[in-house]
C-alpha cells in the first residue's frame, strides 16, 4: 500500500498477505517505510533458507516485494558483483534491488523471467511496479482516495477497509466476447491490472506508466530472422532457443516436474528437459472418461518413449462440479469454460506429490501458429477470393476433427457461417470474428437493463483502437497472433487457466515457449514455417524430428478441453447448489441476467440438448458470474476443501 498523506496500516497489509497465503505458504513478511507498506507471501523455490520478503539493499534504501522467477539471476548477480554490490542471499529476488540501484527502471529490460514486483525507493519516495512481458504473473491496483493498494489478486485488495467489491458490467461485455478482460482491466469495478510488459511509477508527482516490451513482427513480406529461407537452419535455431529456455526453467532448489498433455508442445518441453539433464523427470497428466476429451493413449506413449516417471489423475464430471466454486474464487473472473477446474485439481495432486514447480507447453500455439483459429482464418481468407466456391469451402472440413459436434460437420451450414463478408476482410480481428460472434450470442442472457447499458458497446472496435501503429503493416497470420496473445493468452490462458489454478495449490507453472528470446526469433519466421498449408506448428515438428515419436509429430492437434454444462446436472436435473444459484430470485437480485432466458437455457441443458459452443459458454458464464457475485459482492467465499487429494493412478 502507498499513501503520501497518511501512513498506511501495517495491520491491513498483514490481512492482505493472509488473503494470499495459497500463493506463498513458506513465509510471510511486512515492511513499513514511511508512506509505503510492503507485504509478501513466499513460495520458496530458489534459496529456501533465504527468509521471507520484503527484501532490501545494503543500506535499506531500496525494498522489493516480488512474485515469480528471474531465470537469468545468476548472470545478473555476477554482473552486479563486478559493479561492487554485495549479496546476503542466493535468492533471485535480491538481484532486483541491486539491479534497480545500478540500472534504475531499465532493470526490467534485463530480466528474463515471469514476474510481478513492487520496488520502493525510500530516498526518492518512489514506487515502481512492473509485470513480465506476456503477463504470466498478475498485478492489480485499487485507489481509495489518496491510498493505492496493489496485489497479485483482488481478494487481497478486498482486505482494504471500506470497500465492497462489485463486478464491472462493462468488463462482463469484454469477457462475454473475447473470454477475458481487455488489457489493463479486471472483472471488478475500480480495480485495474498492470498490463503485460509494462511498468507503472507512483511518486509525489503522480502516476505514469509505459510499455517496455511488446510483440513486434516484421513488415508484410519482410523477415528479421537471420537464416531467412533455410527451413533446416531455422528449425535448428528454434531447437537451440527452446533448449536454452527449458534449461533455464529447470533452475530451482526444489524438484521440477512437467505437465504431459499428450500433445506436441508439452512433449517437446519434456523431451528437452530430459535431453538437458533432468534424468528422472516426473510428469503429470489429466485423464477423462469421455474419449472426446481424453488423451491418455498419447500421454502413455510419450511417457514410455521419454522414460519419464509418469503420474496420471482421472477427472470426472462430479470432480468438475465439486471444484467449480473454488476455481471461480481463485480465477476472480467469470469463466466461459470448465477447463480451468481440472488444472486446479491437478495442481492439488502435484502439490501433494511434493512438487512446487512444473513446466508446461503453454504459449507454443500463439508463438508458432498452432491454433485451429489461425487455420480457420487462412481458409476464410482463401474463400474470400471466391465466396461461392464449394471446393474452397470444403477445406473447412479439415478443421476441428476432434469435436463430436463440429461446426464444420454440415458443409452447407459451415459455408454459410464461415463465409467471409467482403467488407470485413481488412478489419483488425478478422480472424477472430467467428469466435467473437459465437461468444457474443451469450449477451442474449443478459438482463434487459444490462443489454440496454451495453447497446452501444463495441468490444472489437475498442480492441482495434489499442493495437500498435505498425499492426496494419503485418501479415494476416501475424495480426491474428498478436490479437490472440493480447486477449486470450494473457487474459485467460495464463491467468484464469494458468497462474490462478496452479497457485491455488502453491504450484508455479513455467512456460519455456514464452521465453522472450524465443518469441522474438519466432516473430521473424515466415508465416509458412508456422502453418504449412494447414499443417500447424510445422517448424516445431521439423525441429523435434528424432526427439519425439513420429506418431506424436504426425498427430493432429487436439486442444485441451473438459466437459462443460453436463457436469452440473444429474439424472436430468441440476445439482441443488446450481438450482439455488440460478433461481429467479437469485438472478433478479444480482441483476446481470434475464431469469426467463436462463430458465430456457437450463431446460435445454436438462434435456441434454446444450451441445453447441454458445449454449455451453452461456451456461458456464452465467454460473461462474453468479458464483463470483456471491463470493465477492455478497461476501460468501467457498468453504475451504480439507479433503485429501485423490491418489494418482
Amino acid at each position: 500500500m502507498l499513501d503520501f498523506v497518511r501512513p498506511p496500516s501495517e495491520a491491513v497489509v498483514r490481512d492482505m498477505v493472509r488473503a494470499l497465503r495459497h500463493r506463498g505458504p513458506d513465509g510471510h513478511g511486512v515492511h513499513a517505510g514511511g508512506p509505503a507498506v510492503l507485504g509478501h507471501a513466499r513460495l520458496a523455490i530458489i534459496d529456501p533458507q533465504a527468509g521471507a520478503q520484503p527484501l532490501s539493499n545494503e543500506d535499506a534504501t531500496v525494498w522489493v516485494t516480488f512474485n515469480g522467477e528471474i531465470y537469468n539471476h545468476a548472470e545478473l548477480r555476477a554482473e552486479l558483483l563486478r559493479l561492487g554490490h554485495s549479496f546476503r542471499t542466493r535468492c533471485d529476488t535480491e538481484v532486483l534491488v541491486h539491479g534497480y540501484e545500478s540500472w534504475g527502471d531499465a532493470l526490467v529490460e534485463r530480466l528474463d523471467g515471469q514476474f510481478a514486483f513492487a520496488i520502493w525507493d525510500r530516498r526518492r519516495s518512489r514506487l515502481l511496479l512492473a509485470r513480465d512481458r506476456v503477463g504470466i504473473r498478475p498485478l492489480f491496483l485499487r485507489r481509495d482516495g489518496t491510498c493505492l493498494g496493489f496485489a497479485s489478486e483482488v481478494k487481497a485488495l478486498a482486505a482494504m477497509p471500506g470497500w465492497t467489491p462489485r463486478l464491472s458490467t462493462s468488463v462482463l461485455a469484454e469477457i462475454f466476447t473475447t473470454w477475458a478482460p481487455l488489457p489493463g482491466h479486471s472483472a471488478f469495478a475500480g480495480v485495474r491490472a498492470v498490463e503485460p510488459g509494462s511498468c507503472l511509477v507512483v511518486d509525489a508527482d503522480g502516476e505514469r506508466s509505459w510499455r517496455y516490451w511488446d510483440w513486434v513482427f516484421p513488415e508484410r513480406g519482410g523477415l528479421t530472422t537471420a537464416v531467412e529461407a533455410d527451413a533446416d537452419a531455422c528449425a535448428e535455431q528454434l531447437l537451440e532457443h527452446l533448449q536454452r529456455s527449458v534449461a533455464r526453467r529447470l533452475r530451482a532448489d526444489v524438484p521440477v516436474g512437467a505437465y504431459l498433455s499428450g500433445g506436441l508442445d508439452s512433449a517437446a518441453v519434456a523431451a528437452l528437459a530430459r535431453r538437458g539433464g533432468a534424468e528422472r523427470l516426473r510428469t503429470f497428466s489429466i485423464r477423462f472418461d469421455d474419449p472426446e476429451f481424453d488423451e491418455g493413449h498419447a500421454q502413455q506413449l510419450l511417457a514410455r518413449a521419454l522414460g519419464c516417471e509418469h503420474s496420471e489423475w482421472r477427472c470426472s464430471d462430479a470432480d468438475i462440479a465439486a471444484g467449480f466454486a473454488q476455481a471461480v474464487w481463485h480465477a476472480e473472473a467469470p469463466m466461459l469454460r470448465t477447463a480451468p477446474v481440472p488444472l486446479m485439481l491437478l495442481a492439488r495432486q502435484v502439490n501433494a506429490a511434493g512438487y512446487k514447480v512444473v513446466l508446461t507447453g503453454e504459449g507454443a500455439d500463439e508463438v508458432l501458429g498452432g491454433y485451429d483459429l489461425f487455420k480457420e482464418a487462412r481458409v476464410r481468407r482463401f474463400m474470400a477470393h471466391a465466396p461461392h466456391s464449394t471446393w474452397r469451402a470444403a477445406l473447412l472440413s479439415r478443421l476441428y476433427p476432434y469435436l463430436a459436434h463440429s461446426p464444420t460437420a454440415n458443409p452447407a451450414l459451415a459455408q454459410r457461417f464461415f463465409r467471409p463478408e467482403p467488407q470485413q476482410l481488412g478489419l483488425p480481428g478478422y480472424g477472430h470474428m467467428p469466435r467473437w460472434s459465437t461468444t457474443q450470442r451469450t449477451w442474449q442472457l443478459f438482463s434487459a437493463d444490462l443489454r440496454d447499458t451495453l447497446r452501444e458497446r463495441d468490444v472489437a472496435g475498442e480492441l482495434a483502437q489499442r493495437l500498435p501503429s505498425q499492426f496494419a503493416g503485418w501479415g494476416p497470420l501475424q495480426q491474428d497472433q498478436y490479437i490472440e496473445a493480447a486477449t486470450l493468452l494473457s487474459g485467460y490462458l495464463l491467468s484464469t487457466q494458468g497462474d490462478r489454478m496452479a497457485m491455488a495449490f502453491s504450484v508455479e507453472g513455467r512456460y519455456p515457449f514464452l521465453d522472450h528470446h524465443l518469441m522474438e526469433f519466432a516473430a521473424g519466421l515466415p508465416a509458412r514455417y508456422k502453418i504449412m498449408g494447414l499443417n500447424e506448428k510445422w517448424l516445431l515438428k521439423r525441429a523435434m524430428r528424432g526427439l519425439l515419436p513420429d506418431e506424436v509429430l504426425a498427430r493432429p492437434k487436439q486442444p485441451y478441453r473438459a466437459p462443460d454444462s453436463r457436469c452440473f446436472f444429474q439424472q436430468g436435473r441440476e445439482r441443488d447448489w446450481v438450482a439455488d444459484l440460478l433461481s429467479d430470485d437469485s438472478l433478479r437480485e444480482a441483476g446481470y441476467f434475464d431469469p426467463h432466458a436462463v430458465r430456457r437455457l437450463l431446460a435445454k441443458c436438462r434435456a441434454g440438448r446444450a451441445i453447441g459452443f454458445a449454449d455451453n459458454m452461456g451456461f458456464v458464464g452465467v454460473l461462474s458470474t453468479m458464483l463470483l457475485h456471491r463470493q465477492f459482492v455478497c461476501g460468501q467465499p467457498p468453504r475451504k476443501r480439507e479433503d485429501a487429494p485423490v491418489a494418482f493412478a
